[in-house]
């Protein structure tokens, strides 16, 4: 693997500032001590910035050695999860309630390490715009981003993202042409039907009859509808009714998720469900109140920024550190937005198994969102030089 000397001599200043974010998480939109970091540290690199997008967003603007129109963007995440932490190692998080338990905090750290390389070279012809970007667990604040002009004021010929991936070994990338996360949904069904005394059901309309019919209803819909060869998700995650053994109450309620890889499959599950949901509550003397949430796309991958990652891969980690005959992940990413508006590509790159935690760890595995997991300070180096040859690459040729 042929990492760049000036980023591996910064190793021990880049994993100070990732174990600092780690001991400081802060949840979506609330980045404000992350986002003066990472300004304080691209200002005093010579990068020029922007701040605010996306409320707590920043972006920095690095200028090549001259200007032969290109731009591109690199993208990383900066929030954390609302979840405890486990471990008591001394970088462990000190906010009750927060924890960096998706590395986000490498991912910030990787992308800082690019920008001070790429500011002290300047070894590109055109712009290269460093995003760090808040609240992209659950709150879209890639999108936040983008409708605060995000690519109005930055226009990009490609953007790119990367994502660490316990279990894929350390320093190795995952790259794909197309699907690689799924889209994330929601759904709500109300249920209203007629209460009565337990002991005199036909006096009522029973909701918890309806419920449970439609949750069995709603499982035909991806084995019956959707074509067997298109994955899709439809899990049924909360049922609540009732209050009193002796009452048939008068309302129940359902929630879930639906996980695809494309939309039409998404189009065609929504409005199943909603008949479904409408004539089988119906069909029990009830009515029903059907919402569905679309939260994020799928994360589609562009062919020809997928085969620039897979090229930039293969030339400074070998071709055996490149995956391409991975699955996609049923798990979702809001870089999907960005992905809609400007080609490009995400990446996983490993995170390994866990053997890099030092003592203190907690005791559960080290896998994303997990009170034990922890960023692999390896991959920092790895990382920061991907970001570097990814933008010299896309930049500098023809």
């Amino acid at each position: 693997m042929k990492l760049l000397e000036p980023i591996i001599a910064w190793h021990d200043e880049i994993t100070t500032i990732r174990r600092d974010l780690h001991a400081h998480p802060e949840l979506a939109y609330q980045e404000v001590r992350t986002a003066d970091k990472v300004a304080e540290l691209l200002e005093s690199w010579g990068i020029s910035l922007h701040r605010g997008l996306g409320i707590t967003g920043v972006v920095g603007i690095i200028e090549g050695k001259s200007d032969n129109g290109k731009r591109v963007g690199l993208r990383a995440d900066m929030d954390a999860l609302p979840m405890q932490e486990l471990n008591d190692f001394p970088h462990a998080s000190r906010h009750e309630g927060k924890m960096h338990a998706c590395g986000h905090d490498g991912h910030t750290a990787m992308l800082l390490a690019a920008s001070k390389y790429l500011a002290e070279t300047r070894d590109f012809e055109g712009i290269v715009y460093v995003i760090f970007q808040p609240a992209e667990e659950g709150f879209g604040g890639a999108k936040k981003m983008i409708e605060d002009g995000l690519f109005n004021l930055f226009p990009m010929d490609a953007v790119f993202g990367m994502h660490n991936w316990p279990g894929l070994p350390a320093g190795e990338f995952s790259v794909r042409s197309g699907a690689i996360m799924a889209s994330s949904n929601t759904f709500s069904i109300k249920i209203e039907g007629k209460g009565a005394h337990g002991g005199m059901p036909n006096l009522g309309a029973d909701p918890i009859m309806a419920a449970a019919q439609l949750a069995m209803s709603l499982q035909t819909v991806v084995s019956r509808n959707v074509n067997p060869l298109e994955p899709a998700v439809l899990s049924i995650t909360q049922i609540h009714a009732g209050s009193a053994d002796n009452v048939i109450p008068t309302e129940a309620s359902l929630r879930g998720t639906v996980r695809t890889f494309s939309l039409e499959t998404l189009d065609l599950i929504e409005t199943r469900m909603r008949d479904i949901a409408q004539q089988s509550c119906a069909a029990m003397g009830c009515s029903v109140v059907f919402e569905f949430d679309r939260r994020y796309p799928p994360t589609i991958n562009h062919a020809d920024e997928a085969d620039i990652c897979a090229d930039v891969v293969r030339n400074f980690a070998g071709a055996s550190a490149l995956h391409q005959d991975i699955s996609p992940s049923m798990g979702a990413e809001d870089f999907s937005y960005m992905l809609q508006e400007v080609p490009g590509c995400y990446v996983w790159i490993g995170n390994g198994e866990g053997d890099h935690r030092t003592a203190g760890h907690g005791l559960g595995p080290c896998t994303l969102h997990n009170g034990s997991y922890d960023f692999n300070d390896k991959l920092l180096p790895v990382g920061a030089t991907y970001w570097v040859s990814l933008a010299q690459h896309y930049l500098n040729i023809n």
